[in-house]
């Protein structure tokens, strides 16, 4: 009962009181479908739990990977949240369910950044970058932080409101150039944080390095090596976390997971070509 207490006066005095009630269930919603998804998919490489489903694979061999379940979901929960009122209950189950569906997209990130699977490999763990990001973002709106306003009461307010978005941009861009990302997307709501990244050393396989260091200035690129070498404290607690949330690389020695589609059976696979007569002895 006391627990039930303390989250009635939280939503009532907290998010109500606010007008937070739909950012707050589309964080919610966001949270707990990529929770359970990458849960979901961990228990589908265990042995141990050989009874959890696997993917959705059809007779020839498509797999529908979950994020497409998110589009759809969003695209749904959007379309409905505009033809609803924006004080009805209907409008924030919108708002959860549009969280649920960006949960299932983010989590396959890494799918749609490179166009194919690799969503147990090195390249897989971005997702799992990008979550930790949408979810900051997303918190940052909750708790009613703006990047900047663009005033109307004069045209010299509209001037400078639009010079200092500008400026905010720019400073952005340099931090997302040089791979600077969290100073870039906390930087755009707390524009300090994105001044100290665009002002620091950027990674050396950055575009701003590629520019700006190697033969240009060896000095830096150095640094920049030294400085983001691949055991560096910071980069060791970040792949811990990958691993405590997403789950280890899978290395291509190891078994196949329930979620891979069955290989074909030697009796389904087309014969061998015969040798043409100019690769004939």
């Amino acid at each position: 009962m006391v627990e039930s207490s303390i989250l009635s006066d939280f939503w009532v005095d907290q998010i109500q009181s606010n007008d937070q009630e739909a950012i707050f269930l589309v964080l919610i919603g966001f949270l707990l479908s990529f929770a359970f998804i990458r849960l979901s998919t961990r228990l589908m490489r265990s042995p141990k739990v050989p009874w959890w489903p696997g993917s959705i694979v059809s007779e020839g061999g498509l797999h529908v990977h979950h994020h497409v379940f998110g589009i759809v979901l969003m695209m749904a929960a959007g379309a409905l949240g505009f033809a609803v009122d924006g004080d009805s209950w209907v409008f924030n189950i919108c708002g959860l369910a549009f969280g649920v569906g960006i949960g299932l997209t983010i989590d396959e990130f890494a799918l749609w950044l490179h166009l194919e699977d690799v969503y147990w490999s090195e390249e897989g763990r971005r997702s799992i970058d990008a979550t930790v990001l949408t979810a900051l973002v997303l918190a940052l709106i909750m708790i009613g932080a703006r990047p900047f306003e663009i005033g109307t009461d004069s045209l010299g307010v509209l001037l400078f409101s639009l010079g200092l978005a500008l400026m905010i941009l720019i400073t952005v861009g340099i931090c997302f150039l040089k791979e600077r990302v969290l100073h870039g997307f906390l930087g755009f709501f707390m524009y300090p944080i994105a001044i100290y990244g665009a002002c620091r050393l950027g990674k050396p396989g950055s575009a701003w390095a590629k520019r700006r260091y190697g033969e240009k200035n060896p000095s830096k690129q150095a640094r920049a090596e030294k400085r983001f070498r691949p055991d560096r404290r910071t980069q060791r607690f970040k792949e811990k976390f990958r691993d405590l949330v997403g789950g280890g690389i899978m290395m291509p020695d190891d078994p196949p997971s329930k979620e891979d589609p069955p290989d074909l059976a030697p009796s389904d696979q087309a014969p061998p070509e015969p040798p043409r007569s100019e690769d004939r002895d």
